[in-house]
């Protein structure tokens, strides 16, 4: 089996280790025999959606995030016919943004998202930082850390419940989206090499979407497991932020 990692504009978008995604994805799939062919985008003169399976956007300044968006509306419609036929993607921070209608940044700024679902971002002076442990129904515990002044409100599933952390916005108690194979969030870290449950569902819904449903060969993830509950210990012994 083949697929294809589409990494968006990784000269940008790379804070807090982000490209630690594309390497687990690429980990996750030698170790099962499936080749994975990553392409660095650095211009949506590049992109050819009609043949990638996975699609990672990593987290940016505003500054990059804003450069990075005229770029992104260049293939705004393509993009959402690929979100729309189940393309796999994880869009961290603000590659999480930039799937909303817009983001405002704390200098009141206004960015035009890709609007591949209907919500906004806003941005605040003061910041939300620290590690953050969440409840998910499809992945169980997730581990992360957050570090956005942006405030996410959407009427989407959430990717799940905070238990320690801010999450989408600080008040509503729930972190990310989940829309088709899209997965949006706030939790760098990176979070998939702490989180396997979550990268080897990337994997299987791409290889769904263009094989059919087969069952991933079973890792040893004995290792991966016991890095993030150590993460889970941090995170609920130190204080919030």
């Amino acid at each position: 089996m083949n697929l294809v990692l589409y990494n968006l504009f990784p000269d940008r978008l790379n804070l807090y280790g982000d490209r630690g995604n594309v390497v687990a994805l690429q980990k996750r799939c030698e170790w099962r025999g499936i080749q994975l062919t990553i392409v660095d985008i650095k211009s949506t003169n590049d992109m050819n959606l009609s043949s990638v399976d996975i699609i990672c956007i990593g987290g940016g300044s505003d500054r990059e995030q804003g450069l990075i968006t005229k770029e992104l509306l260049k293939i705004k419609k393509e993009f959402q016919l690929g979100v729309e036929d189940g393309i796999s993607c994880l869009a961290i921070c603000g590659g999480y943004q930039l799937l909303g209608s817009f983001y405002v940044t704390s200098e009141g700024t206004k960015h035009m998202g890709m609007e591949i679902c209907d919500f906004h971002s806003i941005a605040r002076e003061d910041r939300q930082v620290g590690n953050i442990l969440i409840d998910t129904k499809e992945f169980g515990r997730v581990v992360g850390f957050e570090n956005h002044s942006g405030r996410t409100y959407h009427p989407y599933q959430p990717l799940g419940k905070v238990i320690k952390g801010y999450g989408n916005n600080g008040e509503d108690g729930t972190e990310g989206l989940i829309y088709h194979n899209v997965i949006g969030t706030y939790l760098h870290g990176p979070i998939l090499p702490k989180n396997p449950a979550i990268t080897d569902h990337i994997i299987a819904a791409a290889i769904e979407r263009k094989y059919g449903k087969k069952e991933l060969i079973a890792l040893d993830d004995a290792l991966e497991y016991e890095t993030k509950q150590q993460a889970e210990k941090i995170c609920l012994t130190l204080q919030r932020g």
